[in-house]
């Protein structure tokens, strides 16, 4: 248990069934921190994205659930072991065939089906980081939004519904606003619904940027090879909820939704509002746009805001949250590798690391569990 606070939530064992590139996999855990190491497509990514199944959403990599059934099966089940200040629970995941051919996302706690995977955070929180984020800085802003809602989300497990929620009723204005005699009485409707789901998701978001500004703000240290963020939003919405009630900003973006359908209609979407906010990140101690930032700034950069959130998520639910973290150290200097792993053990949380090259693991003999991943297969290094 090296590293892991007293009673943080920790995984035990890992039971997987014809998941990915697994038919069958049942792996006992005992420590804090965790290393997986296996050639490209031995299948390491694939048992962190299963345990990322018990966090709201579609898991890390986004991924349809019938796409995560191992090639030729119809179903998967991923069921993991929990040990917790609140006990040892068992907690499970897959896909099953339904009925006309669907496929059903069941969730159990305990044996007891549970309605979604957002019953799991009642029992542990996750964050993650993937090498697709990369390039979140210079990315589009849509990825950005994604993150940031992957942020809120870890605090707050109704965020997800808000902005499922929100795109619907989105969609749902923008067919309206194509028929040119659309009825200005369901517009209203529609409008009333989207404002208060806008203003809730702006608000949630904007929340959550404070508080984790103040934290990356607080636990600055110029020296650290993990500088420090500054964090804020860019959007008309969010300097209305900033400066705003919510409920006057909830009115006041409802009269700018009704006043801009024409703009609206030519466009063919709605331009104002959640879905046009933007995340901006600064290097802290160089003041400068994390855009502009070296590609190994920029690792360093999103690396601090990560552990960052994990602290944030730890004091916001009162559980250190479960970490995942696939090739995270494979383009860091070894100066660098070894201040993350100590900052990982710091966290006092359980975290799962994946990388190619066993070296990128040298000096965690005995601090960690070490798994050697080939196809289908997990062995003790």
């Amino acid at each position: 248990m090296t590293g892991l606070q007293p009673g943080a939530p920790r995984v035990t064992r890992l039971i997987l069934q014809d998941f990915r590139s697994y038919p069958a996999l049942d792996l006992p855990v005992s420590r804090g921190l965790v290393a997986l190491v296996g050639e490209n497509g031995a299948g390491k990514t694939n048992l962190v994205e299963a345990l990322s199944l018990f966090a709201a959403g579609r898991g890390l990599r986004r991924a349809d659930l019938g796409d995560m059934a191992r090639h030729g099966a119809e179903r998967f089940a991923v069921s993991i072991t929990l040990d917790s200040s609140a006990g040892e629970h068992r907690l499970g995941v897959g896909l099953e065939p339904g009925e006309a051919g669907r496929a059903l996302r069941r969730c159990r706690i305990d044996g007891a089906d549970a309605p979604s995977s957002a019953a799991f955070a009642e029992f542990l929180r996750l964050v993650w980081l993937t090498p697709d984020l990369d390039g979140l800085f210079r990315g589009p802003a849509g990825d950005r939004r994604r993150f940031l809602d992957r942020l809120v989300l870890a605090i707050d497990s109704r965020h997800g519904a808000r902005v499922n929620a929100l795109e619907r009723a989105l969609r749902s204005r923008n067919r309206l606003l194509e028929e040119a005699s659309a009825d200005g009485i369901w517009l209203d409707a529609v409008e009333r619904e989207l404002a208060e789901l806008a203003i809730a998701v702006a608000s949630a978001r904007r929340e959550t940027v404070e508080r984790l500004d103040a934290q990356l703000l607080a636990g600055r240290d110029d020296a650290s090879p993990f500088p420090f963020a500054r964090l804020s939003l860019i959007g008309e919405l969010d300097e209305l909820v900033a400066s705003l009630p919510a409920v006057d900003a909830e009115d006041r973006y409802r009269r700018m939704l009704r006043d801009g359908r024409g703009r609206d209609a030519t466009a063919g979407r709605t331009l104002l509002g959640p879905q046009a906010t933007d995340l901006a990140v600064r290097h802290g101690p160089k003041d400068l746009p994390a855009e502009t930032c070296s590609t190994g700034e920029q690792k360093a950069l999103l690396l601090g805001l990560v552990l960052a959130h994990a602290r944030l998520v730890q004091a916001m639910s009162g559980m250190a949250p479960l970490v995942l973290l696939d090739e995270v150290a494979a383009h860091l200097d070894p100066r660098r590798r070894a201040a993350l792993y100590d900052a990982l053990e710091a966290l006092g949380s359980q975290v799962w690391m994946t990388g190619a090259d066993p070296a990128l693991f040298s000096g965690l003999e005995g601090r960690a569990d070490l798994f050697a991943v080939s196809p289908g297969r997990i062995a003790g290094a």
